[in-house]
């Protein structure tokens, strides 16, 4: 018997044994979709990464992250922001003190980025034969 609202925990046993149908393959790719049209790109999850270890300044989050322009840094905070990811902060300084942090929100894809570490990890290990935690 299936609820109203699939249980996903099982979709990839009920897949594999044939018992699917295309409304529930669409019920699985569309919120998965969703989540890697907001987080899509080479910088977006290393700027939430950086900005989950503490409140940073731009140039503080630019020097964390080898290699991203200032103007790549500047679009996709300003699209995090938008996500409701980011909370940019000034503050009424002199000079004037930009702030960037991760909002309530943002910190609940702790969990998803330990996870996608973890798979990282393992398959790194994997390809290479070997275990290195950084790189």
């Amino acid at each position: 018997m299936y609820s109203t609202i699939p249980d996903y925990s099982n979709t990839f046993y009920m897949i594999q044994h044939g018992k699917h149908d295309k409304g529930e393959c669409l019920n699985m790719i569309r919120p998965v979709k969703d989540a890697l049209d907001v987080l899509n790109g080479k910088w977006k999850l290393p700027i939430i990464i950086a900005l989950s270890f503490g409140n940073k300044r731009f140039s503080e989050i630019s020097k964390e992250i080898p290699k991203i322009t200032d103007r790549m840094l500047s679009k996709e905070l300003r699209d995090l922001e938008m996500n409701k990811l980011v909370k940019r902060t000034v503050y009424d300084s002199i000079p004037v003190t930009v702030e960037y942090s991760l909002t309530e929100y943002g910190n609940s894809l702790d969990k998803v980025i330990n996870e996608l570490r973890k798979w990282g990890l393992q398959h790194r290990k994997l390809i290479t034969g070997k275990s290195r935690s950084a790189s």
